[in-house]
This record gives structure tokens, C-alpha cells and sequence, in this order.
């Protein structure tokens, strides 16, 4: 996936990285990149400002739908996507996002189009997803996302 793999490139990490490497390398790469260390000029501190954004926004993207993580909140997820109903929904270039009537939200990665139309469709949206959305797409919880990307 085109966001998965920008994202690594910004950190400069491979598929194989675990949460433990990218901490790693999010602090080193975050030491060199500290607007605190680039007060000689505006326009350096302004650079700095952005990269570190893009760093912070990348790490926290690639913690969201690491498989480590999954495996951590897979209970919850679970809970979620098999009790709670769809509270609202949106779609934009390819990416679902869900809220559920438990208050969780999560995004959906990858979701084509006509998979989209057929939930909007669906007499019963919340057993179309548990049938072709929840277990096939990648997938990330943006609950406790403040702003966003």
C-alpha cells in the first residue's frame, strides 16, 4: 500500500521493522530533526518544524496498523466489530472510516469503491462489513486520534 510505504520512507524503515525498531529510530531520526536545535534562523526552524511534523505523523501511522499493535487491541477490535452496530460512515479515495455506536472509531485502508456502494446498499450494513470489510482490509483505530493527518 502506496500510504504504508511513504510513510516508511520518511522513517527510512523496511516491512520488517517492529515496534521496538521504529521507536528506535523515530527517537534518533527526532534528536537530529528537534526544532529546539535549529534557533539560528526562522527559516531553519520553520524546516525543522516540518520535517519533525512529518516524522511524528509518520511514526504514529505506522504504530496504528503495525500487526504488533493489532495483536495488542485485538480483543477490543474484536468487541467492537462484533457487538456494536455502524454508527455513521465515510469513504474517500479508497479509505473507510467507521464509527461504531460504542464510540470507537476505525479506519479502513484499501476499500474499493464498488465494496463501498454495496454497503451503502446493503439492507443491512453492519453484517455486510463483519462479512467483507472488517477482517479484509488493513485497518487502524483513530479513536484516540486528535486532528488527524
Amino acid at each position: 500500500m502506496k500510504r504504508i510505504e511513504r510513510h516508511r520512507a520518511i522513517l527510512g524503515v523496511d516491512d520488517k521493522a517492529t515496534l521496538s525498531d521504529l521507536k528506535k529510530v523515530y527517537r534518533k531520526i527526532m534528536m537530529e530533526w528537534h526544532p529546539d536545535k535549529f534557533q539560528d534562523s526562522e527559516e531553519s526552524k520553520k524546516m525543522a518544524e516540518e520535517k519533525s511534523t512529518k516524522l511524528i505523523a509518520s511514526y504514529h501511522f505506522l504504530v496504528s496498523v503495525h500487526p504488533e499493535t493489532h495483536a495488542a487491541t485485538i480483543t477490543e477490535y474484536t468487541a467492537t466489530i462484533s457487538e456494536a452496530s455502524i454508527h455513521d460512515f465515510e469513504y474517500k479515495s479508497e479509505i473507510l472510516r467507521v464509527v461504531f455506536s460504542d464510540g470507537n472509531e476505525y479506519e479502513y485502508y484499501g476499500v474499493p469503491k464498488a465494496i463501498y456502494v454495496k454497503l451503502v446498499n446493503a439492507d443491512t450494513p453492519d453484517r455486510f462489513a463483519r462479512r467483507h470489510i472488517y477482517e479484509n482490509y488493513l485497518y487502524r483505530s483513530t479513536s484516540k486520534i486528535v486532528g488527524g493527518e
